[in-house]
C-alpha cells in the first residue's frame, strides 16, 4: 500500500441535529470519538454488503 493510499479522505458531512446526537451517545457508549464511530459504521456497511453481495453471486 502506497502512502497515497494510506492518506484518508475528508469528506464533507452534514447530519441532522437528531442523528449527530444519536451518533455522538453511540461513540461515547463505544469509546470512539463521532469520526471514529461514523467511519467504524460505514466500514461495517460496506464489509456486510461485499459479504451480501459475494453470498448472491455464489447463488
Amino acid at each position: 500500500m502506497t502512502d497515497k493510499e494510506k492518506t484518508k479522505k475528508q469528506v464533507p458531512l452534514r447530519l441532522s441535529p437528531s442523528l449527530y446526537h444519536e451518533i455522538a451517545q453511540w461513540a461515547e457508549e463505544d469509546f470512539r470519538s463521532i469520526n471514529g464511530q461514523i467511519e467504524y459504521l460505514l466500514t461495517e456497511a460496506v464489509r456486510k454488503r461485499k459479504k451480501m453481495n459475494h453470498k448472491t453471486e455464489a447463488d
